[in-house]
C-alpha cells in the first residue's frame, strides 16, 4: 500500500524523518518495499513568470519568451505550447533539470536559431497527470522563483506490505494508529461528523442474501456537481497510485485508503425500484466498471434492482450505474460484505480490486456509520448537495472479544522483561480496553486477535523485536553427533559453491499463479490450493525459474543493470494417488549485462548460453557429480531457446541440469527484457555414491610423467554435435586419453558441403613410462576409428 508522508500526517502529529518512519514501520512489522520523494524528480524546476511572449522569426507555432526566475536578469525561453502569454505563472526547467515524463535533460540550446536557456513544462511532462495540450498556469499569487516541488507540496511516498492478517492497517489512518503507539507522534483521530439528513432515504433497500451481506447503510444526496476533485485530494490518490476519476468516485477512493473501508456511489437516475442485496442467478452477467462483461452463479451476492445486476457485492461496481459528469443524484453505499464469500467470487471470477483485497480480509463491522457520515460529508464539501437521511437494513456482525490476559505471559513467550504499565499503554495506545484485572477487549477491527499470545505478540512487537535477547538453547556436555542429512550436506556445499561464484541468493514464493506455474509444469499434474492468499499465489511451483525471473525483473525494474540469482528449493507434483512429490532442485536466472561497459571492453555485454552452461557445469562438480561423463543433449524444454540451450545427461535418460537462455514467448509472457540465461540442476537426479553418503572427491595425486598433446582435425556431418565426437574420442582409449577438448569449428572453402571441420586437442598421460612414437600411433589410430563410428574422418 501506498501513501504519502502528508497523509499520514493527517492523522499522525509527527515531526519524525523519513528515515525515522520508515525504520519504526520495519520495526513493528510494516515492511517498507520503497520510499520515493517526488521532489527529487522535480529538482531544477521552479515558479516562473513569462514577462513578454512574442512570435518566433523563423516558426510560426513558436514564442520567444522573457521569463521571471526570481534571479537576475530575465531568461529567454523558446515555447510551442499554445497558452504560454505574457503576465502567466508557470513551471521553468532550468538547463540541467532532468523531464520525469523522458529522462531528457534539459540544456541551453539554439531553436531554429534562437536560445533557449530552459522549457516551460506541461502537466505530463512533469507526470502530474495526463494533459499536454499546453504548459501549467500557475495562480497569480504563486511566488515566482519558489521551487516548484516545495510550491507543490511534493511529499515522500511510503511504498508498505501489509500483511493479510492486518486489514485495520490497508488504511492510513490504521498505520498511523500503529506508529503512534511506537511512540513516534500521537495518533490524530478522525472527527466524524453529524449528519442530520433532510427526509427519509427516497430507495427502498432489501438485504435478500443475509448470509452475504449482513448489512447495509446508505443515503440519498440531491443536487451534486461531478467534476474534477480537489487538488489536495488528487495529490493524496496519485500517492496511492490511484489515477483521480470525478469528484464523486475518488471521494469514495479517498475513504477506502484513508480508513480501510470501502464504498460505492451509484447514480440515482440509472436506478429502477428497490436495490437489493441478493444471490446472483446462474449465467446472469454484468458490465464491470473495468469495461469486463462477467458471467455470474448462484453462489455469488449481487447488488441489484429490478432491472438486473449493478454490482458484483464487495468487489466491483457495475459499468451501468456508475457516476459520471452528468450525475446529479446520488445513492450511496456503505455495506458489510461476508469475507469468505467475497474470497470465493473474486478466485472464480479471476477478479481482483482495492475493495476485494479489503473485504475478504474483513473490514471494522462496527465502521459503517461513521464511515457513511465521513463519507457524505465528504461528498457534501466537494461536490455540494442535499443528503437525505440514513437507511440502515441488517446488523453487522459486531462481536466483542474479551481475553483474560497475564502480562508475565509477555516475558514468558516474548522473551523479553517488559514493565506492567508499559504493556497497559501499548494495548490501550492501540485502541484495546484493559480492565484492572488484565480483562482486555479487542477493538472490532482486529479480527487477528484471538487469544492471549496474540496480545503478547502486539506488545513486543511496538516495543520493538530488537529488544528481544538471542539466547541459545541449551545443549548437553560432550560432542553433538551430527544431524545434517545427505541432502542437506549437499545443500549447504551448493550454497557456498554458488555465492562463491558470484550468485546472489534468493529466497521466493513457493506458490505462484496459475499461468505461470502451468508454463512451467511441462504437462505435470500441478498441486493447487483451494484457497490461496490470492491468485498470485494459488499453484505449487513446478520450477524455482518463475521467480527467480519475478525476483530478476523486479531488480531491473529497480535499475539493476544484471543480476546472477540462484535459489535452492522444491518443486512440487501431484504424485501417484494424490501423493505429493517435492524434488530438491537448484536454480539459477542470470539476466542484464554480464560485465558493465568500460574503457577496456567497450560497451556493456549481456550473458549468454555459454555462461548458463558454465554455471550448471560448475555446481555439478561442486555437487560430486562426474561431470566428464556428462552428455550435452537437447530437450530442455518449450520454455528454452531451442538453439541455444540443452540438457545435461548421465546417460541418455537421467537428466541432471538443463541450460540455456529462455525463449522469447517465456520473456514475453514473464514480462521481462532479454537475454535471459536460466539453469535448473535436479538434485534428486544426481545418483548417490555406492555406499552412501554421496559423491566424494578423491585426494589430488599429479602423475609423475608429462603429458602429451595431440591436435586432431576432423570432418564430421553438419548435425554431428561436437560433444558425441569428443566423447568417442575419449573412450577409444579410456585409460591413456585422460582429456580431449574442441578447439575449433571451421565451415568454408575447403570443407564439402554438408560437412564440417572440427579440431580436438587430445592429452594423453603415460603410466609406469614415457609414451613411444610407436605407442603414440597406435593410441592415435584408435581415437581415428572411434571418430570413425560417429561419421567423422581425419582432415587431410
Amino acid at each position: 500500500m501506498k501513501f504519502s508522508l502528508e497523509w499520514l500526517k493527517h492523522f499522525l502529529d509527527t515531526d519524525a524523518s523519513v528515515a525515522e518512519i520508515s525504520a519504526a514501520l520495519n520495526r513493528i512489522g510494516h515492511e517498507v518495499e520503497g520510499i520515493e520523494d517526488p521532489a527529487d524528480k522535480l529538482a531544477g524546476f521552479r515558479v516562473a513568470k513569462v514577462l513578454t511572449a512574442a512570435k518566433h522569426p523563423d516558426a510560426d507555432k513558436l514564442q520567444v519568451l522573457s521569463v521571471d526566475t526570481g534571479e537576475g536578469d530575465p531568461l529567454q525561453v523558446v515555447c510551442g505550447a499554445p497558452n504560454a502569454r505574457a503576465g502567466m505563472k508557470g513551471v521553468l526547467g532550468l538547463p540541467g533539470a532532468v523531464v520525469p515524463a523522458n529522462g531528457m535533460e534539459l540544456r541551453k540550446s539554439a531553436i531554429r536559431g534562437v536560445e533557449s536557456n530552459g522549457m516551460m513544462c506541461s502537466v505530463r511532462e512533469l507526470e502530474l497527470g495526463d494533459e499536454h495540450d499546453g504548459i501549467i498556469e500557475l495562480p497569480e499569487a504563486a511566488p515566482v522563483g519558489q521551487s516548484f516541488a516545495a510550491y507543490s507540496d511534493a511529499s515522500p511516498v511510503f511504498d508498505v506490505a501489509i500483511t493479510p492478517n492486518r486489514p485495520d492497517c490497508m488504511g492510513v489512518m490504521g498505520i498511523a494508529r500503529d506508529l503512534a503507539a511506537a511512540g513516534l507522534g500521537t495518533f490524530k483521530p478522525v472527527d466524524v461528523p453529524v449528519i442530520e439528513g433532510e427526509g427519509p432515504c427516497p430507495v427502498e433497500v432489501r438485504i435478500e442474501d443475509v448470509d452475504g451481506v449482513p448489512a447495509y447503510h446508505g443515503r440519498v444526496i440531491r443536487g451534486v456537481k461531478n467534476g474534477p476533485s480537489p487538488d489536495w485530494l488528487q495529490r493524496r490518490l496519485k500517492a496511492a497510485g490511484q489515477r483521480p476519476i470525478s469528484a464523486l468516485v475518488d471521494c469514495t477512493n479517498y475513504l477506502m485508503f484513508a480508513t480501510g473501508r470501502p464504498a460505492h456511489v451509484y447514480d440515482l437516475r440509472k436506478l429502477s425500484g428497490p436495490v437489493i442485496a441478493r444471490r446472483a442467478k446462474n449465467g446472469e452477467t454484468v458490465e464491470a466498471l473495468n469495461e469486463k462483461t462477467y458471467t455470474l452463479d448462484e453462489t455469488m451476492t449481487v447488488i441489484a434492482d429490478e432491472k438486473g445486476v449493478h454490482d458484483i457485492g464487495g468487489i466491483m461496481g457495475g459499468e451501468h450505474s456508475g457516476a459520471d459528469e452528468s450525475t446529479t443524484d446520488v445513492l450511496l453505499e456503505i455495506a458489510y460484505f461476508d469475507p469468505e464469500r467475497i474470497g470465493v467470487t473474486g478466485r472464480k471470477l479471476g477478479l481482483a480490486s482495492d475493495a476485494r483485497t479489503r473485504f475478504e480480509r474483513g473490514v471494522d463491522p462496527a465502521f459503517l456509520d461513521d464511515g457513511l457520515a465521513l463519507l457524505t460529508d465528504l461528498i457534501v464539501q466537494t461536490c455540494g448537495g442535499t443528503p437525505s437521511e440514513a437507511v440502515q437494513v441488517g446488523q453487522a456482525p459486531v462481536e466483542k472479544t474479551d481475553i483474560a490476559f497475564d502480562p508475565e505471559l509477555t516475558a514468558r513467550l516474548g522473551g523479553v522483561e517488559i514493565a506492567r504499565d508499559r504493556q497497559r499503554a501499548i494495548l490501550e495506545a492501540l485502541d484495546f480496553t484493559v480492565a484492572d484485572d488484565w480483562q482486555v477487549t479487542c477493538p472490532s477491527r482486529r479480527h487477528d486477535i484471538e487469544g492471549a499470545a496474540d496480545l503478547v505478540e502486539e506488545v513486543v512487537r511496538i516495543h520493538g523485536l530488537d529488544h528481544v535477547g538471542s539466547v541459545a538453547l541449551p545443549r548437553a556436555e560432550g560432542v553433538a553427533r551430527p544431524t545434517a542429512t545427505p541432502l542437506q550436506q549437499l545443500e549447504r556445499k551448493l550454497r557456498r559453491a554458488a555465492a562463491a561464484r558470484g550468485l546472489n541468493e534468493a529466497v521466493t514464493w513457493s506458490f505462484l499463479p496459475t499461468a505461470d506455474a502451468e508454463f512451467f509444469a511441462d504437462g505435470a499434474q500441478l498441486w493447487t490450493l483451494d484457497n490461496p492468499i490470492s491468485e498470485d499465489m494459488k499453484a505449487m511451483r513446478p520450477s524455482l525459474v518463475p521467480g527467480l525471473l519475478a525476483a530478476a525483473k523486479r531488480n531491473a525494474d529497480r535499475g539493476a543493470e544484471g543480476s546472477r540469482l540462484f535459489e535452492l528449493g522444491r518443486r512440487y507434483f501431484r504424485g501417484k494417488a494424490g501423493a505429493s512429490d517435492e524434488k530438491p532442485t537448484l536454480g539459477v536466472v542470470l539476466a542484464g549485462n554480464r560485465t558493465a561497459r568500460g574503457w577496456a571492453h567497450g560497451k556493456a555485454t549481456g550473458f549468454d548460453a555459454f555462461d548458463a552452461k558454465s554455471e550448471a557445469m560448475a555446481l555439478l562438480e561442486a555437487a560430486g557429480a562426474p561431470v566428464e561423463n556428462l552428455m550435452v543433449m537437447d530437450g530442455a524444454g518449450d520454455q528454452f531457446h531451442p538453439g541455444q540451450s540443452a540438457t545435461l545427461r548421465l546417460g541418455p535418460k537421467n537428466v541432471l541440469a538443463r541450460f540455456g537462455a529462455l525463449h522469447p514467448r517465456t520473456l514475453k509472457a514473464f514480462d521481462i527484457e532479454g537475454p535471459v540465461m536460466a539453469v535448473e540442476i535436479f538434485l534428486d537426479a544426481l545418483p548417490a555414491k555406492k555406499g552412501g553418503g554421496g559423491f566424494a572427491r578423491a585426494a589430488y595425486a599429479p602423475p609423475a610423467l608429462q603429458p602429451v598433446s595431440r591436435d586432431f582435425a576432423f570432418l564430421v556431418p553438419a548435425g554431428l554435435a561436437a560433444s558425441d565426437l569428443v566423447r568417442a574420442v575419449k573412450g577409444a582409449d579410456k585409460q591413456s586419453v585422460v582429456a580431449a577438448r574442441v578447439f575449433d569449428v571451421f565451415v568454408g572453402q575447403g570443407v564439402p558441403e554438408g560437412k564440417k571441420s572440427v579440431a580436438v586437442e587430445v592429452v594423453l598421460q603415460p603410466g609406469e613410462k614415457t609414451f613411444t612414437e610407436v605407442e603414440i600411433k597406435a593410441i592415435s589410430d584408435k581415437i581415428v576409428a572411434s571418430a570413425a563410428k560417429q561419421g567423422a574422418e581425419l582432415r587431410g
